[in-house]
This record gives structure tokens, sequence and C-alpha cells, in this order.
């Protein structure tokens, strides 16, 4: 985050001078900054998608997708989440399976709309391998997801996925392999 790196009452002083220059940012230039990021799925898709629900539903949008191979997804975490009342009082940090949790529910997306996944179809997470932490995720992040898909075999309804997640341009989670078995 920017700071003008000034004393509040310089900063009250700058303030009355309108030819002072500022690195202020503005809501709007802050915005701007992801005004070429369109929304590939928004929630109302992800619901179409996965039968995941409030409280477990953590992909709030998909920002880039290439069917069958990988996508981008977004997980604002917030206050209001429900595991922060317990994880942990007075320093809130989403629980690292829940991270994991959301990275599967990306790779649901993918999976659920590749050849012999019929809809309504339910994948079932059923292995992890290679986690590793790098930073606490807590509540006002912006976790941004990438998952890809490194086999499927339609034929037996398994896949494998491998995916990073990152707060602020840093990785916080990296996941060397994800396993999901398609129920029938």
């Amino acid at each position: 985050m920017m700071s003008t790196g000034l004393s509040s009452s310089a900063a009250s002083d700058d303030a009355a001078s309108s030819d002072a220059p500022s690195d202020f940012l503005s809501a709007s230039e802050f915005s701007s900054l992801t005004a070429g990021v369109d929304t590939i799925f928004g929630i109302e898709d992800i619901e179409r998608i996965l039968p995941h629900r409030y409280p477990f539903a953590l992909v709030d949008k998909v920002i880039s997708y290439e069917p069958g191979k990988r996508a981008v997804g977004i997980k604002s975490v917030t206050l209001n989440e429900p595991q922060f009342t317990g994880h942990f009082p007075g320093r809130p940090i989403m629980p690292g399976v829940m991270q994991i949790e959301a990275m599967a529910q990306l790779a649901g997306i993918i999976c659920l709309q590749m050849d012999g996944a019929s809809p309504g179809s339910v994948f079932f997470f059923a292995g992890v391998d290679g986690v590793k932490w790098k930073k606490p995720v807590v509540p006002g992040d912006c976790l941004v997801m990438e998952v890809e898909i490194t086999n499927w075999k339609a034929k037996f309804g398994i896949a494998k996925a491998k995916g990073k997640a990152y707060v602020d341009g840093k990785v916080a989670l990296e996941i060397g392999s994800m396993t999901f078995a398609l129920a029938k």
C-alpha cells in the first residue's frame, strides 16, 4: 500500500496546496489497475458448475481459462467468513486446508467441463502431495490461484492437477499434485 510519507499535519498543509505533488492514488486509479481483467466465470456460472455453497464455496470468479487445461481464479478473503471466529481469535488466518480446498474447487471447475464429465457430476478430492505454504493468507487478501490439469483419464474418471496461489504477487501456497476422482 502506498503512503504519502507525511505526518498528518504536513499532509493537511499539503492538501490545502493544489499544486503540491502527491503519491496518493484515488479509488479510480486503483480500480483501473484491473481494468483489462475480464471475468470468464462469475459466481452464478461457478454455482452451475460446482456443487459447493456457502460457507464452503471458495472460488469467487475465474479470470483466465483454457478448457481442459488450466484456469486462474480469485478468492476474496473477508473477515466475515465463519472460520475466522476460531482461526485464530485476535490473529485471523485462512486455514491451510481451506486454501487447498479453494485450489481443488478451481481444478473442479476445469474438470467438470471436460469430456467424460456429464452435467451434475461430482469430483471427489482423492489426495494432495507436495504442499508448501509460503505466507499467511489473512482477511483483506485477494488469493489469486492458478491450477493446471496435468493428467486426465476419462475412462477411469481420474484427474491430476498442480497449482500455485498468490497474494500481492508473492507465492502463498504451492501444490505439487492433487488427485480427483469422478463419482459415477
